[in-house]
């Protein structure tokens, strides 16, 4: 009724752009409920697991990514494609247990893979790991903070800044590489590739289907 009034009040060229302006907010207001709406592909449920790719899950270290915070919606999407689902759940299990870098270092690193990427989903999914791997606070702000804050090892900056290079610039650049890579092994260079290269995958999964966080994870803040 106040609308009604206050068109009849305005002069026609500013009624329709009135007009116009409600439309696009009504239009915004649309286009954000479908996309939080739910996830664009549904996940499978946790009962449709194949005993061997429990068996794989059960291989992860800590607990972060078990019981309560296990990924479910992540776990259920891969299941889309079961051919592959065994050899890159082992892939994955086994990178994390093999590769070089310790479990803090690893939870460093795709902390910063989920700020670049922007998603809540990695981000809200490792941080209890992260602490689990002595991650405290202070370093948990510091990761989604450009610059980095000097509260790193010389180590763990040189592998956050890598990451940073790799995700910014496709590559790790001359001058990046001179002045970061002396601080690792040749064979820890590779497992960097690696979980940046695994975690470009698992943040454009969750952004492009629109995972949805678990319920669990909802008392977690996000970027």
């Amino acid at each position: 009724m106040k609308l009604e009034i206050m068109q009849r009040r305005m002069h026609p060229s500013a009624t329709g752009f009135l007009s116009f302006i409600i439309l696009i907010i009504l239009c915004s207001y649309t286009a954000n409920g479908q996309e939080e709406s739910g996830a664009r592909i549904p996940p499978k449920p946790m009962s449709e697991m194949r005993d061997e790719w429990v068996k794989i899950l059960e291989r992860l270290p800590g607990a972060g990514l078990k019981g309560l915070y296990t990924p479910v919606n992540v776990f259920g999407t891969l299941m889309y494609n079961p051919n592959t689902m065994a050899s890159f759940l082992d892939y994955w299990v086994t990178s994390k247990l093999k590769m070089g870098l310790t479990g803090r270092e690893q939870e460093l690193i795709i902390l910063r893979m989920g700020f670049l990427f922007k998603s809540n989903y990695v981000w809200k999914h490792h941080i209890p790991p992260a602490r689990e791997f002595g991650v405290n606070d202070t370093e948990i702000a510091a990761v989604k903070t450009v610059p980095l804050p000097p509260v790193f090892s010389a180590r763990e900056n040189a592998l956050l800044m890598l990451t940073d290079e790799m995700v910014e610039f496709r590559t790790i650049r001359d001058a990046a590489w001179s002045k970061w890579s002396g601080e690792l092994k040749s064979s820890e260079l590779l497992d960097l590739v690696s979980i940046v290269s695994q975690y470009v995958f698992f943040a454009l999964l969750n952004n492009s289907f629109q995972i949805e966080i678990e319920e669990p994870l909802n008392t977690i803040p996000g970027l």
